[in-house]
């Protein structure tokens, strides 16, 4: 038996890899159910109780300790209770929503306290904290032989936060709430937004551009072009935005 990975941690590109055969004649698939059922019952009591104390650093466990308690207290395991399926996945979408908020409210606290624009905070801090989940579980799908995938990721979720996350809440802004009666609009305090979005569609051009002077392999080279494409779009939109250039946001109200 074998099989053939196009990412493969051991360096192999493209060769034939025996499947490691079990005891007792059985095999490999057999082998690999086991370990993933392994896995599984081990996810699965560590998540029954916050009192599993599984961790190196009694400190670590200390500071997760009230959030982990919070959301084994109010979010249903639905592996455990499969009926409340429906109810784990609201509350779970409710606690992303609250830690959202809590997040950009204290991105824009620690922004204006050292006067820096909202605008500037979102673009640096609050994408690159976002990002970070999206960009691990990328990685670990290009690990397991699954590059389009984690590109898939990349993309769509760009245009999902583009398209979705910023229309729907506008629209309803718009339609249910309004900032002046009967005038249904949004007004956007970013004048450099429309740099930024330039910034951005030429950086998506870049990209594809990349991948077809790489003849759409993904290696070091896609990678630094991508890293330097990022810096400049970072650069020059924090610097439009801080008025650097020419001004496109009025100054900071003194405290």
């Amino acid at each position: 038996v074998t099989e053939i990975s196009p990412l493969l941690s051991n360096g192999a590109n493209g060769k034939s890899t025996p499947a490691a055969s079990t005891k007792n004649g059985t095999n490999g698939q057999h082998a690999c159910d086991s370990d993933a059922s392994d896995d599984s019952f081990e996810e699965y009591e560590l998540a029954t109780s916050p009192w599993n104390h599984r961790d190196d650093s009694l400190v670590a466990f200390v500071c997760r300790w009230p959030i982990t308690f919070i959301l084994w207290a109010t979010i249903p395991d639905c592996r455990r209770y499969p009926r409340l399926r429906l109810v784990t996945f609201f509350a779970c979408i409710f606690w992303i929503g609250i830690t959202s908020y809590f997040v950009a409210f204290l991105i824009t606290v620690v922004g204006d306290t050292i006067d820096i624009p909202d605008s500037v905070m979102g673009l640096t801090f609050l994408a690159a904290g976002t990002s970070v989940p999206e960009a691990v579980s990328s990685i670990i799908v290009t690990n397991q032989g699954h590059g389009e995938m984690g590109i898939s990721n990349s993309i769509g979720s760009n245009t999902f936060d583009i398209l979705l996350c910023l229309g729907l809440p506008w629209l309803i802004k718009a339609l249910a709430f309004p900032a002046v009666p009967g005038e249904r609009w949004v007004a956007l305090n970013s004048s450099g937004l429309t740099y930024s979005a330039i910034s951005l569609l030429s950086t998506l051009c870049g990209l594809y551009t990349a991948f077809w002077c790489n003849r759409f392999k993904l290696d070091w080279k896609v990678g630094l072009t991508c890293l330097s494409m990022y810096i400049g779009f970072l650069t020059v939109s924090s610097l439009i935005e801080l008025n650097v250039f020419f001004p496109v946001n009025l100054p900071t109200c003194p405290h």
